[in-house]
């Protein structure tokens, strides 16, 4: 499993919605220069973010975009799922029920199921809130969540 450029980004863009997250609308603007993202690339994202209803907008001038939930209610899996789809290292753990032929004698198996296992309990346990906490101590910001 990889996690592509899109799936970073939108993780970022969320991290950002977050950092900043005072009930005001965000533009695409200030986020693309603070996160040295192009414009046009995170509207791409925040398109499929905004139809999830993972982030709220507005038009015109005072428009923007800002969290629909709090930012402790967004997993960093919930993110990386909705963008990527699948997180599984393998095909055959994709769907719930395992559809390969060879799964009741794959010697490998096991080690995929521990793989996925081990990525889900990562990514499902860290929040936007871990992250924003996270950020702000590397940077020694304050930020309000």
């Amino acid at each position: 499993m990889k996690i592509s450029t899109k799936g970073r980004y939108a993780l970022r863009l969320m991290l950002d919605l977050a950092m900043h997250n005072t009930g005001e609308y965000i533009t695409i603007k200030s986020i693309s220069a603070r996160q040295e993202i192009s414009d046009k690339y995170l509207e791409q994202i925040i398109t499929q973010l905004s139809k999830a209803g993972y982030v709220k907008s507005i038009r015109g001038a005072q428009g923007g975009y800002r969290l629909a939930k709090a930012p402790e209610d967004y997993t960093v899996g919930s993110i990386l799922r909705l963008i990527e789809g699948s997180l599984a290292p393998v095909a055959c753990l994709e769907d719930d029920t395992n559809l390969c032929t060879r799964s009741s004698q794959c010697a490998t198996l096991d080690v995929w199921m521990k793989l996925n296992e081990a990525i889900n309990n990562v990514v499902d346990n860290i929040t936007l809130a871990d992250l924003v906490e996270r950020q702000n101590s590397l940077t020694g910001n304050d930020y309000i969540i």
